[in-house]
């Protein structure tokens, strides 16, 4: 038997993009995308067909007059002004978590005294760091390891926000760091900014995972969100596999999974299309 898991694939900002994108390109005419729109190359590659054309940065920098959608993870202030200098116009399908939480930061900015300091809890170079710390000027501290706490003064004020999709509990460990060596007289202030969808999916994964002989997991291969839920899974369930599609799906996969309750499940950025291809593949071939 093989069951999708339902509560994996897209969370609703991803979702919402993807809507916002296939309107657009519904519509006619030219539309590009500031970075690949989710971190799958089969989703990208089907809005490709579509007639979606990812460009980069500079690429983005060198357009005029023409439509850019911003994909889920939020941009940096930057971004705006260029699009308003080039005459560009924005279809924004920023998520709204991570839109309020860029207001957040922007308004602490702005408020906070020279005494302060904004941390951000994130992975440096993440599509919706650059846009958190854009909020600062590029001014903030961001923390992604233990490592990196010798970056902080912590005879000052302390302001602490977190990437929406990172670990609840590695955010409640920094806090407690933060909280150790923090003197005095400074002040600490943490942000618990993690959305639930994306964070309660760790749980939700291993519980699917336990349940089940065999567990199938795909995912793209450039989606940090991938390779963490996959190691979630593969704690629960030695016997889970990581597949980007259907062609991954080996020989050797099929027959371990013949007369077996095999569990389909993915990442944040997995569209559900994919997962069913996947099943698909598995009941034909272990049905033989």
């Amino acid at each position: 038997m093989v069951t999708i898991d339902h509560k994996s694939g897209f969370c609703f900002g991803v979702i919402k993009a993807i809507q916002k994108a296939e309107e657009e390109l519904r519509k006619g005419g030219t539309l590009y995308c500031l970075g690949d729109i989710v971190h799958n190359e089969q989703e990208v590659n089907r809005l490709t067909n579509m007639g979606l054309i990812t460009i980069d940065y500079e690429q983005f920098a060198n357009l005029h007059n023409v439509k850019v959608l911003l994909r889920a993870h939020g941009e940096p202030p930057s971004t705006y002004e260029i699009a308003r200098r080039n005459n560009i116009e924005i279809i924004d399908a920023s998520c709204p978590v991570v839109r309020h939480l860029q207001d957040r930061i922007r308004e602490q900015y702005a408020t906070k005294s020279t005494d302060s300091q904004i941390v951000i809890y994130g992975t440096k170079g993440h599509a919706e760091v650059i846009g958190l710390n854009g909020q600062t000027s590029n001014n903030a501290i961001i923390i992604e390891q233990p490592q990196d706490l010798d970056k902080i003064d912590f005879s000052k004020d302390i302001y602490l926000y977190s990437q929406t999709t990172k670990s609840v509990d590695k955010f409640q460990r920094l806090v407690a760091d933060l909280k150790a060596h923090i003197h005095k007289e400074a002040r600490l202030e943490a942000h618990d900014t993690i959305c639930r969808q994306v964070a309660n999916r760790t749980n939700e994964l291993q519980d699917f995972a336990r349940c089940h002989d065999i567990i199938i997991f795909v995912g793209g291969k450039k989606s940090s969100n991938a390779r963490v839920l996959f190691s979630h899974c593969k704690t629960a369930n030695e016997q889970s596999f990581f597949v980007s599609d259907p062609s991954e799906i080996t020989s050797d996969m099929i027959a371990q999974c013949k007369n077996k309750n095999v569990g389909i499940c993915g990442a944040t950025s997995t569209p559900l299309w994919l997962m069913e291809q996947c099943k698909e593949k598995l009941e034909n071939k272990t049905n033989k």
